[in-house]
């Protein structure tokens, strides 16, 4: 019954950006609260097992593109955490902090950990063009102190690129229209939108895109030569010298290629949306909530992919 009250009182605090009407606010809130509940237990487990398995299998550890595989698993379970923010406000728990203050913190906080799982994205395609196209000084040219240095500046950098919303300037996005203030009075900006999607979102999925078709592109030139030298000479060295090509390299920068279409799939919705509502073009609330929560989702998929992609 205590719940039920709490339940019931969730429309009074917080914006429920599904509601229609008043009718149904109460059973729109429930749903909201069951979504986010979920999502929040999903991507926190799913990244902790990410993280755990790392931890104990050393030899993952071989892979220059883990650094960026294991900085993405620490983001994404950082938003896991940061979504008890929203999960405890549905539940009609106090944040003891003022709305406006927490919605634009928990903004900012979720927007940076997106930011570096999609810098992350792009250093990993980088990484997998240099080894395919220099082989032989790949090693000198990607060493474990420059990955480091990498992840530093990632991180520099994305937490820079929204500092502006804490000045006034926009909206970095509409993970903390949970809470009424945020729906209302926070608005989006053309000008910080086209911003932000100049310095992150463009950038990045031009890098992905130029490295990617490189990758494949090499791959199967390369496949092609093997497959003609075998019809020419079958012998069991050029077998040997096909097997040990860049087919593992091939499959390796498959499992890779998965994550980062997956991330732009569940990402697109709330970047489009994203673009048209700073335009006032436009404004539905049920989209903003459904294409937010989509794109937080893909914390939580990164983890299925992997284990769907590669056994080991």
């Amino acid at each position: 019954l205590n719940m039920s009250s709490s339940v019931m009182n969730i429309s009074e605090h917080l914006s429920c950006p599904l509601g229609f009407g008043h009718y149904n606010a109460v059973d729109i809130c429930i749903l909201e609260t069951v979504v986010i509940v979920l999502l929040t237990f999903l991507i926190i487990a799913g990244n902790l097992t990410v993280i755990f398995v790392f931890h104990c299998a050393p030899l993952l550890h071989h892979y220059t593109t883990s650094y960026f595989i294991q900085t993405m698993a620490y983001a994404d379970l950082f938003v896991g955490v940061s979504c008890l923010v929203p999960t405890l406000s549905l539940l009609h728990y106090s944040t003891g902090v003022h709305e406006s203050l927490t919605c634009q913190v928990f903004g900012y906080i979720i927007s940076v950990l997106k930011s570096v799982s999609m810098a992350c994205l792009a250093c990993i395609s980088v990484d997998r063009y240099l080894a395919i196209t220099k082989p032989l000084s790949y090693n000198q040219l990607v060493t474990p102190c420059r990955l480091r240095i990498c992840i530093i500046l990632i991180w520099i950098y994305s937490c820079l690129i929204f500092l502006p919303s804490f000045f006034g300037w926009g909206k970095p996005g509409y993970h903390g229209d949970i809470f009424e203030w945020c729906a209302t009075s926070w608005l989006t900006n053309a000008y910080f939108t086209g911003f932000i999607v100049c310095l992150l979102y463009a950038p990045a999925a031009f890098v992905i895109c130029f490295t990617y078709f490189h990758i494949f592109k090499i791959c199967r030139q390369h496949t092609k030569e093997i497959n003609e030298r075998r019809a020419r000479f079958p012998s069991h060295e050029v077998d040997a010298a096909g097997d040990t090509g860049h087919s593992p390299d091939r499959r390796y920068a498959m499992v890779l290629f998965r994550i980062t279409s997956v991330f732009y799939v569940l990402w697109l919705p709330y970047i489009i949306y994203f673009l048209l509502e700073s335009s006032r073009i436009l404004e539905n609330p049920a989209l903003s909530f459904l294409t937010t929560w989509l794109a937080i989702s893909n914390s939580f998929c990164n983890c299925v992919i992997y284990s769907l992609s590669n056994s080991v």
